[in-house]
């Protein structure tokens, strides 16, 4: 039994280091272009929009927490799908080096999803995914990893697979005598409305542009709410309300420091800490984590992260 699963994207990522003139350029331009700290997904890349990047890294939020949860800690699995273009970019043994379970992991005739990545002077990061092979992941394959998720200690899930065979994994797992706590990131926030009156969603985690998307529909929502705020203070919202204040870092790239909070949010909650204890480990090992370029670079351990 694996104490976390995490169901959702694996994606390869397109790093770009751009000016502030040059988010502003590309924020002019196109009216979806995401804002500061936000996911937006997209169908086609426009022809103009910047194409060879300054590097090429792992990414996608659900891979990312895997090998956060596991750098905490926890035997982790991962589900999700990639394209056959994955031994091209070694997706399945990078996840399987950093001790993530890759043996339920589908391929899709789709490409491995892909993440243009921009990452702006003081590290803060604007991001544009296309979704390729995480778009076919349907109930035929959830429903195929059911007894692997029920039995978890935590299931981690976040935005960028779609919507409609969550939500119905998410019924089921509410009428479920016994199942695992359920961390949801709303990560992009579009469509997450429907699983905030959700009894099985357990956790929820947005940074501050998800938040301030979500926040008319959040009176439906009667989970814990772990509100991320980069630099600022964590706000955590649970049977009491206490924060949380990250340490001041040097940071290089912010890509993925959510996910690690998550990562580590679920091994921690997944052996018993308490959840304060678990929000502040969580919370420094997404800060440190933002000391070198790329969403899993800079993941400390746990010894790491209790060291420092």
């Amino acid at each position: 039994m694996e104490e976390v699963v995490s169901l959702g994207s694996i994606n390869v990522d397109r790093i770009h280091h751009v000016s502030e003139s040059e988010i502003a350029e590309l924020g002019n331009r196109y009216s979806w272009f995401p804002d500061r700290g936000q996911t937006v997904k997209i169908g086609d890349l426009p022809a103009d929009l910047p194409a060879d990047p300054d590097s090429i890294r792992h990414g996608g939020k659900g891979a990312n927490q895997a090998v956060a949860a596991v750098k905490a800690g926890a035997e982790t699995q991962m589900l999700g799908k990639v394209g056959p273009d994955a031994g091209e970019f070694d997706v399945r043994s990078h996840l399987m080096d950093a001790g993530v379970g890759v043996t339920r992991i589908g391929t899709a005739s789709e490409p491995t999803g892909t993440a243009y990545v921009f990452v702006g002077p003081e590290g803060d990061n604007w991001i544009i995914v296309r979704p390729g092979a995480n778009g076919t992941i349907d109930s035929a394959y959830i429903r195929e990893q059911y007894d692997t998720i029920r039995s978890a200690e935590c299931l981690l899930l976040q935005n960028e697979i779609p919507i409609a065979p969550v939500s119905a994994l998410l019924s089921d797992l509410a009428a479920e005598r016994e199942r695992p706590t359920v961390i949801l990131d709303p990560a992009p926030a579009d469509g997450i409305e429907e699983f905030l009156g959700c009894d099985a969603v357990d956790y929820l985690t947005p940074n501050e542009s998800e938040y301030q998307a979500l926040q008319s529909s959040l009176g439906e929502f009667d989970g814990v709410l772990v509100r991320k705020r980069g630099a600022d203070d964590v706000i955590v919202e649970a049977e009491r309300r206490f924060t949380v204040t990250p340490p001041t870092v040097k940071a290089v790239d912010t890509t993925g420091a959510g996910d690690v909070l998550n990562g580590f949010l679920a091994a921690q909650l997944a052996t018993g800490a308490s959840l304060q204890e678990a929000v502040e480990i969580g919370t420094i090992a997404g800060s440190l984590a933002t000391r070198k370029e790329g969403a899993r670079r800079g993941i400390p351990t746990l010894e790491d992260v209790r060291a420092y």
